[in-house]
């Protein structure tokens, strides 16, 4: 089996069946197997599934007793996968025609390469319309390689959509799965992947997926709310510490934390939060550990010297008020 595609499933009855038959319907020169494990699902998740699995001998349908949460089922999904390259797709997301051919052949033909993942396609679920490319609208873009590696990742946040990658299977890839992690658990999980199973993470430029936005997804739900958004940061900076076991330097994730804590200052800045604005970006200039002051970019020290004055930040950075 040279490919494995892994999906977990929670009450997503309007959005797993074009998920996996996407994913089904892949025209490939190879084997491969999708997985599908339903977590408990109290809607019709488990009974569409089950009649795919009539349907699609490739496809393996199983459930677990009753609801164990994503990082558990990402144990399963991967103790159950049998390919040499590993994909992941969320069970209310899109693969587009030719997705898994072209990152199994990209796998093939750059045996330094651990993780790749392509372009995707974020579109709002109730209009169909695109929002963004998920990775090219990323607004650090500029600053990441085509090749890059593990301190990219932490340096400049999560810029990989979690359903455009593929992986090589390792000895230890289970326990690249951070179970200490509340809501984002792709960050870290591609971080210990690729310290654990070192070697380069490339990008393909391809739109190859479509990112399903709607009110019940992890970055619907997260934007409805500002105690979400702060569990994903705190996420986020438990990634970044994760990389300290493995020797990574310590100013590399001291200023992958800082760029996090900015990240987030803006993001409730952009809110009008300005509470949570000042107490981030005040604390963005002095992650623990690190003496001094270093910032990401020059709006980072702007929005840091006027912290004390958010509605000029405000007008500054993002062209007036709204």
């Amino acid at each position: 089996m040279k490919v494995s595609v892994i999906v977990p499933v929670y009450n997503l009855q309007y959005f797993v069946e074009s998920c996996l038959l996407s994913l089904l319907e892949q025209e490939t020169d190879f084997a491969y197997e999708v997985i599908a494990v339903d977590d408990g699902s109290t809607d019709d998740s488990w009974q569409i599934m089950q009649a795919l699995a009539r349907k699609f001998p490739h496809l393996k349908a199983l459930q677990n007793p009753h609801n164990m949460g994503l990082a558990k089922t990402q144990r399963r999904l991967l103790r159950e996968a049998r390919g040499d390259y590993i994909a992941y797709v969320d069970g209310d997301d899109l693969a587009l025609p030719g997705k898994l051919q072209a990152l199994s052949n990209h796998l093939d033909a750059h045996p330094g390469c651990q993780l790749c993942y392509h372009e995707a396609d974020m579109f709002d679920h109730e209009s169909g319309k695109t929002i963004k490319l998920y990775t090219q609208g990323y607004y650090n873009f500029s600053l990441l390689k085509p090749s890059g590696n593990v301190e990219d990742l932490i340096l400049y946040g999560n810029f990989v959509n979690a359903s455009s990658v593929m992986f090589r299977r390792h000895e230890r890839m289970l326990s690249a799965i951070d179970e200490g992690c509340k809501i984002i658990l792709d960050y870290p999980w591609h971080i210990l992947n690729l310290l654990l199973r070192p070697g380069t993470l490339d990008f393909l430029s391809q739109v190859l997926g479509r990112y399903r936005m709607h009110s019940q997804s992890f970055g619907g739900m997260t934007r409805a709310s500002a105690t979400r958004r702060e569990q994903s940061l705190q996420d986020m900076l438990r990634a970044c510490d994760n990389a300290l076991a493995f020797d990574v330097d310590q100013e590399i994730v001291a200023r992958g934390k800082s760029h996090h804590l900015y990240s987030a200052a803006l993001y409730f800045l952009r809110e009008l939060d300005f509470k949570r604005f000042a107490r981030l970006v005040e604390d963005s200039v002095r992650p623990p550990g690190e003496a001094g002051r270093w910032f990401f970019d020059d709006r980072h020290q702007l929005a840091w010297e006027n912290r004390n004055d958010p509605e000029r930040v405000y007008e500054t950075l993002f062209g007036g008020c709204k």
